[in-house]
């Protein structure tokens, strides 16, 4: 299967809120896959390429039950933390978003390390994302800058181990630029690998033992979110069907809504009408659907 680049304005209905939030919002964002992950309740986990067995194991553990409790989980596709953190999404059946600081194109995806974990996050209904085309010039810095959209996405940014130059500080400084939450993991005061959280720690950044210390933090809101949600978007049975369908899928073929739902073509027909008359999905044409 092939997934296409969409390209998405800082207009357009669908850009992810809390990223047109921040002071420099990328004014198009590169998209390839679930894009209706782009406004779920994110969290971003980041850390260093040479990671230890402790991040390692502690990265495993607290993105599992962040996973598992509905977050979608985003990070920069980097080797190490980064990849760990995706694999482990996907592991236990989670949505994932990598940002990637150059384009989203098969010959693009860098590290070359990690091609085949952003194929596994496209075939497991992830999302690749990037403000850069497949045409534009790849320098060092545009790690850095691509940093801003990992936190910008997210309510808040977990360090696990980073040593005092790593990336991940860029993005846990973009993170309270941006007014989000900074969480980091500490470590041995005998570990250059945990200078970093130590730091943040030691500068105000809650400490974080476990998935729960994260998730107490944000538990209320995502019910209150999903309430408001549920509440303003069905009307009936088919219309929360198809609402389900393309929240799990991203985009569907018309098709494709009626053999998964089990229903009648003509009640999907009628229900696909009126959900796209009251602007909550969009017909992006060849039977192809997707919510707004």
């Amino acid at each position: 299967m092939t997934w296409p680049i969409e390209k998405i304005a800082l207009d357009n209905k669908i850009y992810p809120k809390l990223l047109a939030q921040i002071s420099d919002p990328p004014k198009i964002l590169y998209s390839r896959g679930n894009i209706s992950l782009l406004n779920s309740s994110c969290f971003a986990v980041v850390g260093t390429r040479k990671l230890t067995n402790y991040g390692k194991e502690t990265a495993q553990q607290i993105v599992r039950g962040l996973a598992n409790d509905g977050f979608t989980i985003v990070s920069g596709l980097a080797l190490g933390i980064d990849a760990v953190v995706h694999q482990t999404t996907l592991d236990c059946g989670g949505k994932t978003i990598a940002v990637l600081g150059g384009g989203i194109g098969d010959k693009n995806i860098g590290p070359k390390t990690n091609f085949h974990l952003a194929q596994d996050i496209l075939k497991n209904d992830g999302l690749l994302v990037s403000e850069y085309s497949d045409k534009d010039e790849i320098f060092a810095l545009n790690f850095a800058i691509r940093d801003r959209i990992i936190s910008g996405l997210s309510r808040g940014v977990l360090v696990i181990e980073a040593d005092e130059k790593s990336g991940a500080l860029i993005t846990a400084k973009c993170a309270l630029d941006q007014n989000r939450d900074v969480f980091a993991v500490p470590g041995s005061i005998l570990s250059p690998k945990s200078a970093g959280p130590n730091f943040l720690i030691q500068s105000g950044a809650k400490l974080v033992m476990n998935a729960h210390d994260i998730i107490n933090e944000y538990h209320e809101n995502l019910q209150l979110f999903s309430e408001e949600k549920k509440n303003i978007l069905i009307k009936n049975p088919t219309e929360e069907k198809i609402i389900d369908l393309l929240d799990e899928h991203g985009i569907l073929f018309v098709d494709d809504i009626i053999r998964r739902s089990g229903m009648e073509t003509s009640a999907i027909s009628v229900s696909l009408s009126m959900l796209e008359i009251r602007g909550i999905i969009k017909n992006m044409g060849n039977g192809k659907y997707r919510k707004i």
